[in-house]
């Protein structure tokens, strides 16, 4: 009998954890929220003897866990020993993010008074556990329905190529990189049409702007390159075990060449039959 699939949500507070856990149990997933780490392999034990009767389940773990927390990669090991397979969500978001959800809601983070203080204490404490995250979600400009969606994308079903989802995000540099990407490529070196008067006010979603970036030999010359490495890699990620790859494509100001290049991407590993999500980050951004 096969073991439930076990899924750790955590990450820093106000990242959207718990909006997380929501979305996991609409998608049929038994979810339990703050246990203490120390209580998991005999969580694991109850979940063995209910013979398959629960397949998927959400585990909320963060450091409101207190001294318990601090437990959680002796818990780990353990589960490693016991052959228990297991995946880690790590849910972050930036600073100037975090401090505008606390005051929004008026509550007080867990580690200090002073919010912005306790996000970068909880961010040091919480470097070692996201560096063993199978996946991070950046929730800095998600909106609720945005994230339901990314982790329906990701825990809702599976594909002909091990399962792995390929998210392809445009993105401005002049915006900073997206926190939760696994490859990053800069296309600043293509020719930009934000310098075509006729071009600027529309957007790589546009046909014309699209035809003038893919009609540069240079671009048809970096997609078969890029392209033919993502290739290469993929299999190796899929072998790791690993079920989402996040592929970053950033100009500068997110709305032209990223956003083309994002599309073609899209349609070109839709075609491959692997499952493809892909988000412009700032193509809406004045």
């Amino acid at each position: 009998m096969s073991q439930p699939r076990l899924v750790m949500v955590t990450g820093l507070s106000g990242a959207g954890k718990t909006q997380a856990l929501h979305s996991l149990e609409d998608l049929g997933f038994f979810c339990v929220d703050n246990l203490p780490p120390a209580l998991i392999p005999k969580f694991g034990e109850l979940l063995a003897q209910t013979a398959g009767r629960i397949s998927e389940v959400a585990l909320g773990v963060d450091i409101r866990g207190g001294e318990f927390f601090d437990t959680l990669f002796e818990v780990l090991a353990d589960l490693d020993g016991a052959g228990v397979r297991y995946e880690i969500l790590f849910l972050d978001a930036a600073d100037e993010t975090l401090v505008r959800r606390f005051k929004e809601t008026r509550r007080r983070h867990p580690l200090s008074p002073e919010i912005l203080a306790g996000i970068r204490e909880e961010r040091r404490r919480l470097s070692e556990l996201k560096g063993r995250a199978h996946k991070i979600i950046d929730t800095s400009d998600l909106t609720t329905r945005q994230l339901k969606d990314e982790l329906a994308a990701i825990f809702g079903g599976g594909s002909d190529n091990g399962g792995l989802l390929v998210t392809v995000v445009s993105f401005g540099f002049k915006y900073g990189v997206p926190l939760d990407s696994d490859l990053v490529m800069d296309v600043r070196f293509l020719p930009n049409p934000h310098y075509v008067s006729e071009l600027k006010p529309f957007t790589g979603n546009d046909a014309p702007v699209a035809e003038y970036v893919f009609a540069s030999p240079v671009t048809t010359e970096f997609m078969k390159r890029f392209i033919g490495l993502i290739e290469f890699v993929i299999p190796y990620y899929v072998k790791e075990g690993k079920t989402t790859l996040m592929i970053a494509i950033g100009c500068t100001g997110g709305k032209h060449r990223s956003v083309a290049l994002a599309n073609r991407l899209g349609e070109i590993f839709k075609e491959q039959g692997f499952r493809v999500k892909v988000r412009h980050r700032d193509v809406n951004r004045i």
